[in-house]
């Protein structure tokens, strides 16, 4: 069965509509078509070197999967997997592969076949992407004659004009009869749609096959496939125990939909090399498992994570899908108030330094088995929420959270505090040398809150340094930080003072 073409006609406008146009035969699932070979066969093309005269050209599309598989990575890129049953001849032929991704890498294609005992040679392959469109079309005409309507008001109809093309350079040149017009008004009928126009992206290969009937495993890498991990967390009236649901969004712009699709998801940071280009579930606790399905199965996977989804999904293009990717309640939440200083302060001479610097809020929890959790959380942002005095649920703060695997912390800054703040003073200072220098500090912090608070004074400083008195207990964090952990009482206040030296050369 050869492709048979008929006129197309496109009208001429800023947009350059297609009223009307044919395309290639549609897609028929070639197991539809097994009566003869010649029902299978959808076009013939001349020979080439190495080639007979007649060599069979079959198309595949969706309709042929058997299977397909999709792995996400939340690097804007995926790998597409899948099978499909082909009956071809043998010997040599060219194999037309659509309804792949538009933003497919070619040169991760990688063709295996599955029948076994059946040898198949990919001798050449090409990825035709010159899609029809209206501009395309008018282009491909250069030099060539088309017919024009024009619509006749005094007959009312379309009265046809041969005309040239001789130009599509910021819109359609034409020479009819003697003269070269320019915005003609009317709509443009074509005779054929030209041979290296395609409707959609499509891999064409140059086979050798040696069966009748091919299962073909292809498998390539897309970009504009994605995914990102989002929470939500609420919290108790007491800040102390913490709810979580985590959310998958994946967002499929790769230019085509997979039906019923296998799908898998990579967490990770996966090294990928010289393409910068630009391009417009968890396990769940045992306790909770018993009164629900798990949306996804997460195992460790090379240095990554791997969540498949225990059920089929289908991800049509240009589409945004949410699954749940996982659960966890009543674990275990500590709520910080930190009050942050800057190396930069020893360094110099100043006066009031800092005056109602705000304080910090920040929520710890352990991701730990022993606290209801114990789950690789892939990055994403946590969103907090917490019920009022009415029983209705506030937002009231979120953070970025990056991979973070079982048994560490995870801090989320929820804000500034707004009943807790503090000064601070630099006392005394004196230079000791070119870079030697002492001084003395005073913080105050003050809580006009109606209970009692803890606030964590956090001083990062350089070079080398000793602190000589102080009026609270300090504890080195590491060589560049120190800090006070100082109980303030309710609608009290609180100052520390400390005297330290400082050699930074």
């Amino acid at each position: 069965m050869r492709i048979h073409r008929t006129g197309l006609v496109l009208t001429v406008g800023a947009a350059l509509a297609v009223q009307a146009a044919s395309t290639r035969l549609p897609e028929v699932k070639a197991q539809s078509l097994l009566a003869t070979e010649d029902a299978v066969r959808v076009g013939t093309r001349d020979g080439s070197e190495g080639k007979g005269e007649d060599t069979p050209t079959y198309r595949s599309g969706a309709a042929d999967r058997e299977s397909v598989a999709i792995t996400v990575y939340n690097q804007n890129f995926g790998l597409v997997r899948e099978v499909r049953d082909i009956p071809l001849t043998r010997g040599l032929l060219d194999l037309e592969f659509g309804d792949v991704a538009s933003s497919i890498q070619t040169e991760t294609v990688h063709i295996r076949s599955l029948t076994g005992g059946q040898p198949l040679k990919v001798l050449e392959q090409n990825y035709q992407y010159d899609l029809l469109n209206p501009q395309k079309l008018l282009e491909k005409y250069v030099g060539r004659t088309v017919t024009v309507y024009r619509w006749n008001s005094e007959s009312e109809r379309d009265e046809p004009v041969q005309a040239e093309v001789l130009s599509v350079n910021g819109g359609p040149i034409l020479r009819i009869g003697d003269e070269i017009t320019f915005n003609y008004p009317g709509r443009f009928a074509f005779p054929e749609l030209p041979e290296n126009l395609i409707a959609k992206p499509t891999l064409v290969w140059m086979l050798d096959s040696g069966s009748d009937r091919q299962r073909l495993e292809v498998s390539y890498l897309t970009h504009n496939l994605n995914w990102k991990a989002d929470y939500v967390m609420v919290i108790d009236e007491n800040d102390a125990l913490g709810d979580l649901t985590g959310w998958v969004t994946l967002t499929n712009q790769s230019g085509a939909t997979y039906d019923n699709a296998l799908l898998k998801l990579v967490a990770g940071d996966v090294q990928r090399v010289g393409d910068r280009r630009d391009y417009n579930g968890l396990a769940v606790p045992e306790a909770a498992l018993e009164e629900r399905e798990r949306q996804f199965a997460e195992e460790a996977f090379f240095e990554y994570h791997l969540y498949t989804l225990g059920r089929p999904t289908t991800l049509r293009n240009n589409e945004q899908k949410q699954v749940t990717l996982l659960e966890a309640s009543r674990f275990d939440v500590d709520k910080h108030l930190i009050f942050y200083g800057a190396a930069y302060y020893y360094r110099g001479q100043y006066g009031h330094v800092v005056s109602n610097q705000k304080v910090g809020v920040f929520l710890d929890f352990e991701n730990s088995e022993d606290n209801n959790l114990g789950m690789p959380l892939p990055a994403g942002v946590v969103r907090v929420y917490k019920e009022d005095s009415s029983g209705a649920q506030q937002f009231i703060g979120e953070d970025r959270i990056d991979h973070t695997p079982r048994d560490e912390k995870v801090r989320i800054k929820m804000g500034d505090a707004f009943d807790v703040v503090g000064d601070r003073r630099q006392m005394d200072w004196s230079a000791l040398g070119s870079c030697v220098s002492e001084s003395s500090w005073e913080v105050h912090l003050r809580n006009h809150k109606d209970e009692d608070v803890e606030v964590e004074v956090v001083e990062p400083i350089g070079g080398e340094w000793r602190i000589l008195s102080s009026t609270h207990t300090w504890k080195k964090l590491d060589a560049h930080t120190f800090n006070f952990n100082v109980k303030i009482p309710a609608r009290g206040e609180e100052k520390i003072n400390y005297r330290v030296r400082v050699r930074w050369c």
